[in-house]
């Protein structure tokens, strides 16, 4: 709570024997480009961003070949590690690649973010499909030989 209020309080001191209006509009001007700097530091996008805006930011990049087709899932993991990283994809190669760029000091965050991706792509493949296995349950179902045999104590079919 302290802290949102520091936040929004502006404290303005200026040492001077006498003020003047000029003085006092000088004092201003700096104070709103101090302030218009750090809503610039922290108006810089998060998350998934074009290659363009992650150079731009000043830290090193580096990349990763990923050669995967479902790219959203890696979406969902890097949004929750909060790891900026840009796509690109590489359509020279018969193959589709995906170049992951990122900034160096997110690669802890990365490689945690890729471990659990990996895994989650893993566990999809192991299971089988369950249309394919209701598919295969309609046939087995359809091939079914039946045999009704009527029941006379009560009248109705046995199965």
């Amino acid at each position: 709570m302290q802290d949102q209020i520091n936040e929004k309080s502006v404290a303005l001191v200026i040492k001077g024997g006498k003020l003047t209006g000029k003085m006092l509009a000088k004092a201003l001007r700096k104070l709103l480009s101090e302030m218009g700097k750090q809503h610039k530091k922290q108006m810089s996008p998060h998350g998934k961003q074009s290659v363009k805006q992650l150079v731009k930011q000043g830290s090193g990049v580096s990349n990763i070949e990923i050669t995967d087709k479902n790219i959203k899932s890696f979406n969902r993991v890097a949004r929750k590690y909060g790891v900026d990283f840009a796509l690109k994809k590489d359509a020279t190669e018969t193959p589709l690649k995906w170049l992951v760029f990122f900034k160096a000091r997110d690669a802890d965050a990365l490689t945690s973010a890729f471990k659990e991706f990996s895994a989650k792509s893993l566990r999809k493949r192991k299971k089988p499909s369950l249309l394919a296995q209701l598919n295969k349950f309609k046939e087995i179902a359809k091939n079914a030989v039946v045999d009704r045999v009527k029941n006379k104590n009560r009248g109705g079919h046995e199965l």
